[in-house]
């Protein structure tokens, strides 16, 4: 199988493009779609027998669940046995967003989907395009990052291409995800409401309209252990080679931290931020703006360059501990586990 690519920078490219996704989608295939946040492999959350497709492309472990994605708040609601005051600000305030809700669940989401869970996470994406085929489909999509478990999640169609070009269908490039990481994830089954996945919609931004919210740390769970929301696996979101999250202040202390990992120098690659090293020692030095917003943007696709250049080991300049970076830690800590 070679994935077919539609692009949908014109009105005409973008209504093939939706027409074709959700014919694939109602016939129970699975595709890969954009969203704001990360690309997205999606089937009919309503259909077990398509969601079950999805682990087996991804190779996913059956106890991760798979947020739902909906397209406006009556269709989250059917999703969900109960639809609290809480739920309803965060809608009005984050949605379309970055921001999945988790909420009992319905009879009519598959187990498959929950995990074998009770609870289920919604989430209405920010992306046109996506929006556009949920609303054309009539039902929900289950869609977690479209990249084989457990590695570097995708934010453009050439990054879903690599790694799973030759087990799907269909690829729909919808340009650059604008967000860059996965989204929020927010637990309004428990009081107060728990983060389980932070992301750039940060825990202080939630209380200001829950009132209050309990904050993620750093959540590691063993691959046995039953999961509530996706992201919360001890080793994720990670290239290929060894990533390393340092903190430093000129080339000595870089160098004289690296000093076990001689032999790797050589095809050593450093992602910085603000302190930036010389590119004497090393393969190649990056340079992400020292903004969050750009940060999270571009993380995902340096480590994707990383990954394609054959790099043995990545050194990620540590993230400034800010509310804003919790989402950009928390995705590099497990990247680095």
């Amino acid at each position: 199988m070679i994935a077919e690519v539609l692009s949908t920078h014109t009105p005409a490219l973008f209504d093939a493009a939706v027409k074709r996704a959700t014919e694939l989608l109602r016939a129970g295939e699975v595709v890969a779609l954009p969203t704001e946040t990360v690309y997205g492999l999606a089937a009919n959350a309503l259909d077990k027998k398509a969601v079950a497709k999805i682990f087996q492309i991804k190779d996913r472990p059956a106890n991760n669940p798979i947020i739902v994605h909906i397209a406006s708040v009556e269709m989250a609601k059917r999703c969900v046995t109960v639809w609290p005051d809480p739920a309803e600000k965060l809608a009005r305030a984050f949605w379309p967003g970055p921001l999945t809700i988790v909420l009992p669940c319905a009879k009519k989401i598959p187990g498959i989907v929950t995990a074998g869970g009770k609870t289920v996470g919604v989430r209405w994406p920010g992306h046109p395009f996506i929006q556009a085929v949920i609303r054309e489909c009539g039902f929900p999509l289950a869609a977690p990052s479209a990249n084989l478990s457990g590695r570097v999640s995708p934010t453009n169609a050439e990054h879903v291409h690599r790694q799973l070009g030759d087990k799907i269908s269909l690829i729909v490039d919808g340009g650059q995800s604008q967000v860059g990481i996965e989204s929020a994830v927010l637990d309004l089954t428990v009081s107060p409401p728990q983060v389980l996945r932070p992301g750039m919609i940060h825990a202080e931004s939630l209380a200001a309209v829950c009132d209050k919210v309990q904050g993620a740390g750093f959540r590691i769970q063993g691959s046995k252990t039953a999961l509530r929301s996706p992201g919360l696996l001890e080793r994720h979101y990670s290239p290929k080679a060894r990533l390393l999250v340092l903190g430093w202040h000129a080339d000595a202390d870089l160098n004289s931290q690296l000093s076990t990992f001689k032999s790797q120098l050589l095809n050593c690659h450093v992602i910085a931020h603000t302190h930036i090293p010389s590119a004497e020692h090393f393969a190649r030095v990056s340079v992400i703006p020292h903004d969050a917003e750009a940060f999270a943007r571009a993380i995902y696709a340096e480590l994707h360059r990383c990954d394609a250049a054959g790099a043995e080991l990545i050194v990620v300049e540590t993230p400034p501990a800010l509310p804003e970076w919790s989402g950009i830690a928390d995705r590099l800590r497990r990247a680095a586990a």
